[in-house]
């Protein structure tokens, strides 16, 4: 799946001297792409509580790229019974 961003909804990003448009704001079901995740597993999450940070816009709900990366980056384990993630 490819992502699309609106005019305006991009920002960049440099890694190792290249510089590569990074769009600002995820769709639903471009956030679970970029995770790996199911779209339904992120509407969960925004029902329930637990998932990233995300933003109403109108009736849209968008995820800013650099959230999506910060609460992706706080899922770090050590082993597959390090439970505490679920803490966060």
């Amino acid at each position: 799946m490819a992502l699309q961003s609106e005019p305006g909804d991009v920002g960049e990003s440099d890694h190792d001297g290249v510089t590569e448009v990074v769009p600002r704001f995820y769709s639903n079901d471009e956030a679970a792409d970029f995770l790996r995740l199911s779209p339904r597993t992120l509407e969960k999450y925004r029902v329930r509580g637990g998932g990233p940070p995300f933003r109403k816009l109108g009736r849209r709900v968008v995820y800013a790229h650099s959230d999506l990366e910060e609460w992706a980056g706080r899922r770090v384990c050590d082993s597959t019974s390090d439970m505490a993630w679920k803490d966060r």
